[in-house]
C-alpha cells in the first residue's frame, strides 16, 4: 500500500496525455485527482502506467460490488449478444423479471425504472406532486414537499432548486417553486413545515455528500410517524446508501422504517450501466398514466439483466453482512486516529466521513496524499475525506488504507 508498492508516482508520459486531452475537450464540471484508471478487479484499480491503488471511493457507492464482478460482467455479456434497447414502446424479456425481483427486495409491488440517480429522485417529486392532486386532494399548483439542509440529491435545475450548495446552485436561476428546506435531523423542523398542501418529505436516511453525516436514531421513525400522521408520502433517497453500502439492503432498515417510495440508483446497474427506479406501492405510482413520464433508454433490457443480478447478489445477504462486520473493523480502526489529525468520524458499514483537522490539511490535500500511497478517496467540504470501498474489499485491504492515512496525517503533522 506504499508508494514503493505501486510504483513511483511521477505523472508518467501516457498520464499526461491522457489528462491534456481530456482537459481540452470536456466540459470542467469536475476535478478528478490526476490518476488515469485504465483497468479494474474487484476493489483495485491500475491506471495507465501500470501502478495498482485501492479504490475507496467505488463511484460514490456504484461499484458495491467491485470492479467486474464476474456475475455482473456475464450478464452484461449475455445480454449484449442478444439485445439492448427495445424503448418502452415495446415490451422486452427482461424487464419484468428485473421489477419482480426488485419489487420484492424492497417489499413493495411497483417500480418505475429509469437510468441516472439524478432521474429517479426528478421523478420521485412528479410522483409526489401527481400524487399529492390525484390522491390526497392538494389544490392545483400548490404542492409542497419538505427537504433538508445540506442535501444532495443531484444537479438538475430542479434537484438544485432546493440545495444548498453554492458551487451547484449560484448562477443557475430561475428556480423550481415549491420546496421548503429544514435542519435535517430536526423532526420537530420537520413537523412545523408540514401544512394541508405538503405532499412529500424528500429526504437521505444518511447524507453522503454532505460528509456521510447519520442522524439522530429517532430522526427517521419520527418523520415516518409525522407523514402517516398527516397523509404525507416519505421518500428516502437511498442511492448512495442503499443496497448494501451501510450493513443492511437500506440505510432506512437500520432503524426500522419503511419509506413509501425508495429512490434507488449508482449501485443498482452493479457499476457496469446506469440504472435507476422510483420502488414503492401502487397506491402511489399507480397515479402514472402512459405519456405522463418515460425515458427511452429506462428499463431497458441490458440495463434489466443487469440490475436483476444485482438483486440477486443482494437478495442472498451476503454483502449486506460484509459491510456490516467489515465496516465495524473500518470505524474501530479510524476512531483510533481521533485527536491524531482526526477530528471527527461518522458513518455506517463500509462508508465513513472523516473530519480532517484543518489546521492540519484540507480533504483535497489528503486525498492527493494518500493516492500518492495507492489509496483513492475524495474530499468534500473542505476538510473532509470519505471512505466507501467496494464491498468486497478485504480486512487487510481496509488495513492497509486506515495505516497510509495513518502515515499521511503523522507526515503532516511533522
Amino acid at each position: 500500500m506504499s508508494a514503493q508498492a505501486t510504483g513511483s508516482l511521477t505523472a508518467g508520459s501516457l498520464t499526461t496525455e491522457a489528462i491534456e486531452l481530456e482537459e481540452a475537450h470536456t466540459a470542467h464540471n469536475y476535478h478528478p485527482l490526476p490518476i488515469v484508471v485504465a483497468t479494474g478487479a474487484g476493489a483495485w484499480v491500475t491506471d495507465v502506467e501500470g501502478r495498482r491503488y485501492l479504490d475507496c471511493l467505488a463511484a460514490y457507492s456504484a461499484v458495491n460490488f467491485g470492479h467486474g464482478h464476474p456475475a455482473l460482467i456475464e450478464a452484461a455479456r449475455a445480454q449484449l449478444e442478444r439485445i439492448t434497447l427495445t424503448s418502452r414502446a415495446f415490451h422486452n424479456d427482461r424487464l419484468g423479471q428485473f421489477v419482480t425481483e426488485l419489487a420484492e427486495l424492497c417489499g413493495k409491488d411497483m417500480v418505475l425504472p429509469m437510468n441516472t440517480g439524478a432521474e429517479a429522485v426528478e421523478s420521485g417529486i412528479k410522483v409526489a406532486r401527481a400524487w399529492g392532486y390525484r390522491v390526497k386532494g392538494v389544490a392545483p399548483d400548490a404542492a409542497n414537499i419538505v427537504v433538508m439542509a445540506g442535501n444532495f440529491h443531484g444537479r438538475t435545475i430542479s434537484i438544485v432548486s432546493f440545495s444548498d450548495d453554492p458551487d451547484a446552485r449560484e448562477g443557475f436561476g430561475p428556480f423550481t417553486p415549491g420546496f421548503r428546506t429544514v435542519p435535517y435531523g430536526d423532526a420537530a423542523a420537520v413537523a412545523d413545515a408540514i401544512d394541508e398542501n405538503t405532499v412529500a418529505v424528500l429526504v437521505e436516511p444518511i447524507q453522503g455528500e454532505a460528509g456521510i453525516i447519520v442522524p439522530p436514531a429517532s430522526f427517521l421513525p419520527d418523520v415516518r410517524a409525522l407523514c402517516t400522521e398527516k397523509n404525507v408520502l416519505l421518500i428516502a433517497d437511498e442511492i448512495q446508501s442503499g443496497l448494501g453500502r451501510v450493513g443492511a439492503t437500506f440505510a432506512c432498515d437500520l432503524v426500522d422504517v419503511v419509506p413509501d417510495l425508495y429512490l434507488l440508483g449508482k449501485a443498482l446497474g452493479g457499476g457496469v450501466v446506469p440504472v435507476s427506479a422510483v420502488v414503492g406501492n401502487r397506491d402511489v405510482l399507480g397515479v402514472l398514466a402512459p405519456g405522463q413520464h418515460g425515458s427511452t433508454f429506462g428499463g431497458n433490457p441490458l440495463a434489466a439483466a443487469v440490475g436483476l443480478e444485482v438483486v440477486r447478489l443482494l437478495a442472498t445477504g451476503e454483502y449486506q453482512e460484509r459491510a456490516r462486520v467489515l465496516g465495524a473493523h473500518l470505524r474501530e480502526r479510524l476512531d483510533s486516529l481521533v485527536g491524531r489529525g482526526v477530528v471527527a468520524v461518522r458513518g455506517a458499514g463500509l462508508w465513513a466521513g472523516i473530519d480532517i483537522d484543518p489546521e492540519l490539511a484540507t480533504g483535497r490535500e489528503v486525498c492527493e496524499r494518500l493516492m500518492e500511497r495507492g489509496v483513492l478517496a475524495k474530499d468534500t467540504h473542505g476538510s473532509t475525506i470519505r471512505l466507501a470501498p467496494p464491498l468486497v474489499v478485504s480486512e487487510a485491504d481496509l488495513d492497509g488504507a486506515v495505516d497510509a492515512l495513518e502515515n499521511v496525517l503523522a507526515d503532516l503533522a511533522g
